[in-house]
């Protein structure tokens, strides 16, 4: 017996030392150096640029509900004033549009034909401001940059310090629906490309921009319609580059203390469904053993509890293989021996809500509907249950999951909004990919930079059939607040921010030339 347990200890200090050396020498990325000055690049941008922005962040392009219920009027008012500002890029590019006039298409016709061409997106429609009027009380233009230290904000307001639709400039930042998502994409692009065309620029390859009406919606119309008129031309783009990822400041990922720029190189999918659970109603006096709603509590107790297993995809095994290096011990050990200690990483990570959705296809319980009358019982429940697929799930999978929570019951299921399976994942060893990391390192020199997998919905993956390069990432830094001040209240972007990505889009389109 003394013979065995020696056995077992001499067995446990090679599998403890195995450990310990794949834990030093894993290849974790290197974490730049942490600067205390001047972490980023200052980009002058004109207050002119300014001004054009903020003039189009007036105009209130909403999307909500289907095509149809769309008021058109101001899309076509923004159209008008797109092609009012930026003479340069109309009359310098092919523009034409894509499902009765509310899909925009720019072509830049470059050098070498032969060579495939770059696409960059964006949308122009904004989601509702939530209870603050469309309409401005005041049309009073308020601009007052102060060249000082912009304050923190640390929590998102609960409303606007400027009316949603104002396009107030104030204190270095321009406020109003649509300054993080996405017109500031949406300027930037058209700002640098005028910039390039008045310098003379011309590039080698097309450059393609390409604005939807209703991201916001699902983008049927707008991003579907014109992904499927490039497949038409026969077009293949060697790039496309949309939003999805951006720089979280340091402390924004948990153990990392440095600024991160995350790449999106995949995107989850997106299923939601409506479940009717049937039962027995009548008068709350005389109720049966189990009434609909119970039944209905008992399936959403199961969709909760028994989640679609977690599991670590490729990318978001990069993206811990980049930022693991800043991490502590533990955390390096689990991530370098993921042979062995690869549950208790994932028990770790579906133990927080933000990392919990980058390893599994998660499960929201959204709306529900029931009796009108405190003492009806309804004959009908509805729920809302809303997915998001992790690439590697597929919709059937989900609806296998459904179906078995709900066994036992009757119940009618349907979806509901817009389902689609999960992106494929772009690779990193691309030049595409490269350029994104040589022009953001000019911009964030300190900057960590990683793939990275993004949660909510873009266009992007619709133009999966016309590339296999396709890239999620605007480069503004922002923090966890202002972040979530995104589809809430009290949205804006810095002038700094602003004049980063403007720099951006411009060497990027340069840099695709002058790389290799």
């Amino acid at each position: 017996m003394k013979k065995v347990f020696i056995i077992l200890f001499i067995l446990l200090l090679i599998l403890i030392s195995i450990v310990v050396v794949k834990t030093m020498t894993y290849p974790f990325g290197k974490i730049p150096a942490s600067a205390d000055t001047d972490p980023q690049t200052t980009v002058p941008v004109s207050d002119s640029a300014v001004y054009r922005f903020a003039q189009g962040i007036r105009i209130p392009t909403i999307s909500t509900g289907s095509m149809g219920t769309f008021n058109f009027e101001p899309f076509e008012r923004f159209i008008a004033y797109l092609q009012e500002t930026y003479p340069e890029v109309h009359k310098g590019t092919e523009r034409y549009t894509v499902n009765n006039q509310y899909g925009l298409v720019f072509r830049w016709k470059g050098k070498n034909s032969s060579l495939k061409p770059i696409l960059f997106l964006s949308h122009m429609d904004v989601v509702p401001p939530g209870d603050a009027p469309v309409k401005n009380n005041d049309s009073t233009f308020i601009y007052n940059i102060k060249d000082k230290p912009l304050p923190a904000v640390t929590e998102i307001s609960k409303e606007w310090s400027y009316a949603p639709f104002s396009g107030a400039v104030s204190d270095g930042r321009i406020y109003g629906r649509g300054t993080l998502d996405m017109k500031s994409m949406l300027f930037a692009l058209l700002e640098s490309m005028t910039a390039l065309m008045k310098r003379g620029y011309v590039p080698e390859r097309d450059i393609y921009l390409a604005f939807g009406c209703d991201e916001e919606v699902g983008g049927s119309k707008g991003a579907s319609e014109i992904a499927a008129d490039f497949k038409r031309k026969g077009l293949h783009f060697d790039a496309v580059y949309d939003e999805g990822g951006i720089i979280m400041q340091k402390g924004a990922v948990e153990g990392v203390n440095t600024d991160v720029a995350l790449i999106g190189c995949a995107e989850k999918g997106f299923l939601s469904a409506r479940i009717k659970v049937s039962g027995l109603g009548g008068h709350s006096s005389m109720p049966p053993l189990q009434s609909a709603i119970g039944k209905a509590a008992i399936i959403m107790q199961r969709l909760e509890e028994n989640q679609m297993k977690p599991y670590i995809t490729p990318v978001i095994g990069d993206f811990f293989t980049n930022v693991g290096g800043d991490m502590s011990f533990t955390a390096r050990m689990a991530i370098a021996n993921r042979w062995l200690l690869e549950s208790v990483l994932l028990s770790k990570l579906t133990s927080n809500n933000a990392t919990n959705a980058l390893v599994r296809t998660t499960t929201a319980l959204t709306m529900m509907e029931g009796s009108d009358g405190t003492n009806v019982l309804s004959p009908q429940v509805e729920f809302v249950v809303n997915f998001r697929i992790l690439p590697g799930n597929t919709v059937a999978e989900v609806k296998d999951h459904i179906a078995k929570a709900c066994e036992g019951f009757d119940v009618q299921v349907e979806e509901v909004d817009n389902t689609r399976e999960a992106s494929k994942i772009s690779a990193t060893n691309t030049k595409a990919y490269e350029v994104m990391e040589k022009t953001i390192r000019e911009i964030y020199p300190h900057v960590l930079i990683t793939p990275y997998l993004t949660v909510g919905g873009t266009d992007a993956y619709k133009y999966e059939i016309v590339s296999d390069n396709v890239y999620r990432f605007i480069p503004f830094s922002i923090n966890s607040a202002e972040r979530q001040s995104i589809h809430s209240t009290n949205e804006y972007i810095s002038i700094a921010n602003y004049g980063r990505m403007i720099q951006y889009f411009s060497s990027i389109m340069k840099n695709y030339d002058a790389m290799p």
